[in-house]
């Protein structure tokens, strides 16, 4: 998982690039990226995903927007992101298969931006076959866990960007402040939330360094 890589101010092309070769390093099955991939810079989104495009995994790339998707221009982030072999989900699920085993891999549109259909997401999903959903906010899953959903992945917060010891993080954006860093779990449903590769301003960072997920999903059956 990857996620607010925010091009813009304070992340270009070097960084995506280092993000993109760590990221195909760990020969990950499947690779998503949960949104917020420029800062107020949609004309910037086709070096992006020139970039994203190196990504590799054998069941494939697969992305979702975020609210500063929304805010530099959905329509040029999502053309960009699908130019360059990266299909964004939009309220919208996929099969896949693997080992002669299927995972439905499901995304919401932008949670911020009122954009998110649950219902329009999960039409076709069974019930009973595991499920990972794809929500740039994490506090969607006060929303998703009343679901048959399995894991939600998501980012948004940063982390906090900044983490004081014994405090955590002084401030949290809105719909990241319940599930705002790393493994949590939500009733039944797991929520993980990636600390992001970019920042926003101030573009401060402590003890809350970047990240790049590598989960590993195992069959409880």
């Amino acid at each position: 998982q990857l996620s607010d890589l925010h091009w813009g101010p304070y992340v270009g092309a070097d960084e995506i690039r280092s993000a993109v070769a760590v990221t195909n390093d760990l020969h990950a099955d499947l690779v998503v990226l949960t949104g917020d991939y420029v800062t107020r810079e949609a004309d910037r989104m086709d070096e992006c995903a020139t970039e994203l495009r190196a990504l590799s995994a054998p069941n494939g790339v697969f992305s979702v927007l975020g609210k500063h998707d929304y805010w530099s221009g959905p329509e040029h982030i999502t053309r960009a992101l699908e130019n360059n072999s990266i299909p964004v989900l939009i309220n919208n699920a996929m099969p896949l298969d693997h080992n002669g085993a299927r995972l439905w891999l499901a995304g919401v549109d932008d949670v911020w931006e009122r954009r998110a259909d649950l219902d329009s997401t999960l039409r076709l999903v069974p019930a009973t076959e595991p499920t990972v959903l794809l929500a740039h906010e994490p506090d969607y899953a006060e929303v998703a866990k009343q679901r048959p959903i399995d894991l939600q992945l998501s980012g948004h917060s940063h982390g906090g960007q900044v983490r004081l010891p014994y405090f955590g993080a002084p401030i949290l954006p809105y719909l990241g402040k319940q599930y705002p860093i790393g493994l949590k779990q939500a009733d039944s449903m797991w929520v993980y939330t990636n600390r992001g590769i970019g920042v926003v301003s101030p573009p401060v960072r402590f003890n809350c360094r970047p990240e790049i997920t590598l989960l590993t999903l195992r069959s409880i059956a």
